[in-house]
């Protein structure tokens, strides 16, 4: 079993190392201090759990966990605070450990984690405040309020800020999942920030555009059109 760890303090992180050890079917693979090298590291290694601290500068592990792929490994969230607890098994984390772990915790854990899989998909986390994207070999974050449309790219999404556009490594629908309530698809290989719609305008077929607040046009068809205007009625 193959593991990352992913918490800010150094002294949680080598106290985490040390307790792992004593497991001899898990070999821990790497290290991060914050969600950007968490990203590059797991997108490079490959772990078949992450071990996953709640609370980081700039972006939180409930942020890590909305930006990783679709493939993404097993999550074992780390904290100090209890009150996560629901978030985390709602988003089916493998277990929520609690700090400081208690050497009987862990091992439940562990036995836990023995003989599980990657699971193909994720469920929402909650909408996150940030992504973190890793493109053109830079990791960017991103602010989910800042995004105007998503485009799908095959297995891939082209993230539309102002000024700019970032591809990341998941499927649309998925993404779609982590960003619900506040986005909504105008297409099969499309959907607008909610809040970045100026207009609607019809046009043949029952098809439409939608226009956003910097001036971009989004097809919209009309399969996708009449909850396109609920949701904007909401």
């Amino acid at each position: 079993m193959r593991a990352l760890i992913v918490d800010d303090e150094a002294l949680a992180r080598s106290k985490l190392l040390r307790m792992l050890r004593v497991f001899p079917d898990v070999e821990v693979i790497g290290e991060a201090s914050d969600g950007a090298s968490a990203l590059m590291l797991a997108a490079q290694l490959r772990p078949d759990v992450i071990f996953l601290d709640v609370q980081m500068p700039e972006v939180d592990g409930f942020d890590v966990a909305a930006s990783l792929p679709d493939d993404a490994p097993a999550l074992v969230f780390v904290t100090a605070f209890d009150q996560y607890a629901v978030r985390a098994f709602d988003a089916q984390a493998a277990d929520y450990l609690l700090k400081p772990v208690e050497p009987e915790r862990l091992a439940r854990t562990i036995q836990r984690l023995r003989g599980t899989v990657r699971s193909a998909a994720r469920p929402s986390v909650g909408m996150p405040a940030h992504l973190m994207v890793a493109d053109r070999g830079k990791t960017h974050v991103v602010r989910c309020a800042d995004i105007e449309w998503l485009e799908a790219a095959d297995n891939y999404v082209n993230i539309h800020l102002p000024g700019r556009s970032l591809l990341i490594r998941r499927t649309l629908a998925a993404l779609l999942n982590d960003l619900a309530p506040a986005f909504v698809r105008t297409h099969r290989g499309a959907a607008v920030a909610l809040a970045a719609v100026l207009a609607v305008r019809p046009r043949a077929k029952g098809d439409a555009t939608v226009v956003l607040r910097s001036g971009v046009e989004v097809p919209c068809s009309r399969q996708h059109r009449e909850m396109l205007v609920q949701r904007l009625r909401g």
